[in-house]
């Protein structure tokens, strides 16, 4: 394969994955479905991912899988805890963080990556991040499933060396105490054929939280919130990430500043990086005209983009701060995730002079500066 074909097919990897190190041996979950996402692409900006679902000969990893949203999804569990534990548990939860280590793969500019860091940050739950070179993504040769992000958590008693993640008993406390095999069986793996006659890796239940009526109460102030910010959450992955490379890619210039940041962010080496900017910005210009034409967008993406955003600040609604009321939901931490890949490029700074969308989109950033711990 060509050095640039490698290149343009490294940066869109196909889907997420969950994965937990219990006593030391890898247990990958959720490589989710494929979609097509913006992983690998422009950092500030982010979203060279979800360009992906555009070129047929791309395609294969291309489709970037709702990994992101379904790691949001499986460690949802923290966020019905964290809720209580924030505000009334914190000593308990530094207790936890230091027997429970997490470790991201990412690729900083996916937005499926950025999810996952959206959700991890705003639950204060501390963790590692490796980047991974998104040409021979050597970092996570332990993985069968070859496509970020991954999480890791180790647990178990004792630390081998401060560089050994720490493991604890105390993840089925954080999961509701309930054991991490039995939750995965809540989310069952199923095999389907997406648009493009490719199979793929379907979740059952990947918007939904596996709480009882009484838990789901104190999380929720009814069933329509429930109901809502899986909505919402879905929107995200189903429309609103398809919206990120063809904006970021939309002009030979605006493809190259993409380009120009994912090379400067991401792990390239020296003959890599370069390729990866001319050749990646020329092949994701091109590609973002076919994604334009498969979703259907308006000759001028940038409209797309605007009413989504609008369409999200009317759901919000003016009588509350965040979809999850006084705090940011799901929903909340997705949408945020998605459109942050954008920041630094001219896209972002359309949106947010052009729409209704960056009083609330500061408020997240805010709630998340404010809850996330140094790490």
């Amino acid at each position: 394969m060509a050095p640039a074909a490698r290149v343009a097919r490294a940066l869109w990897p196909g889907g997420c994955a969950l994965a937990w190190r219990l006593s030391g041996r890898p247990q990958l979950l959720l490589p989710t479905q494929n979609r097509a996402g913006f992983a690998g692409s422009a950092g500030g900006p982010g979203p060279v991912a979800a360009a992906l679902k555009g070129s047929p000969r791309l395609l294969g990893a291309a489709a970037l899988a709702l990994g992101g949203a379904l790691g949001l999804y499986h460690t949802a569990r923290w966020h019905l805890r964290a809720q209580d534990l924030h505000a009334e548990h914190s000593a308990a939860q530094l207790s936890l963080s230091s027997h429970l280590q997490l470790t991201l793969y990412q690729y900083k500019t996916c937005p499926f990556c950025s999810k996952v860091r959206a959700f991890l940050d705003f639950h204060a739950l501390p963790y590692q991040v490796v980047e991974v070179n998104p040409v021979r993504r050597a970092e996570i040769k332990f993985s069968s499933y070859r496509k970020v992000p991954i999480l890791v958590a180790q647990v178990g008693e004792n630390s081998v060396s401060p560089r050994e993640p720490r493991a604890s008993s105390l993840l089925s406390w954080v999961v509701l105490e309930q054991p991490l095999e039995e939750i995965i069986t809540y989310y069952p793996a199923m095999k389907a054929v997406n648009d493009q006659g490719k199979e793929v890796t379907e979740f059952g239940n990947k918007y939904w939280l596996m709480l009882d009526e009484k838990e789901a109460q104190q999380v929720y102030s009814g069933k329509e919130a429930r109901t809502e910010e899986m909505k919402w959450r879905q929107w995200a992955d189903d429309w609103l990430v398809h919206l990120i490379s063809p904006n970021v890619y939309r002009t030979p210039t605006e493809a190259l500043a993409s380009f120009d940041y994912i090379v400067r962010e991401g792990k390239f080496g020296a003959v890599e990086g370069a390729v990866a900017k001319y050749m990646g910005a020329a092949a994701m210009y091109l590609i973002s005209k076919r994604l334009k034409s498969r979703h259907h967008l308006q000759d001028n993406v940038r409209e797309d983009l605007y009413e989504a955003a609008n369409k999200w600040v009317t759901a919000v609604g003016k009588d509350r701060p965040f979809m999850g009321g006084q705090r940011p939901n799901l929903a909340d931490l997705a949408v945020y995730g998605v459109l942050r890949v954008m920041e630094g490029l001219d896209a972002f700074d359309d949106l947010m002079q052009h729409t209704r969308i960056q009083p609330w989109y500061l408020r997240v950033e805010r709630a998340i500066t404010e809850a996330s711990p140094a790490h």
